[in-house]
């Protein structure tokens, strides 16, 4: 799987780990994510 950076803050989504705070299981491919996620630090959005 694709590990993805914030462009703006450098926070590394990486499906593997998953993200408990966002409430993102791991094994969660960064395209099946909810349209309106963002960058759980600095808030860009997923686009």
């Amino acid at each position: 799987m694709k590990r993805y950076v914030c462009n703006v803050y450098g926070y590394v989504c990486d499906p593997e780990i998953g993200d408990s705070d966002s409430d993102i299981p791991a094994g969660t491919a960064f395209e099946d994510l909810h349209s309106d996620w963002s960058c759980p630090v600095y808030g860009a959005a997923k686009d």
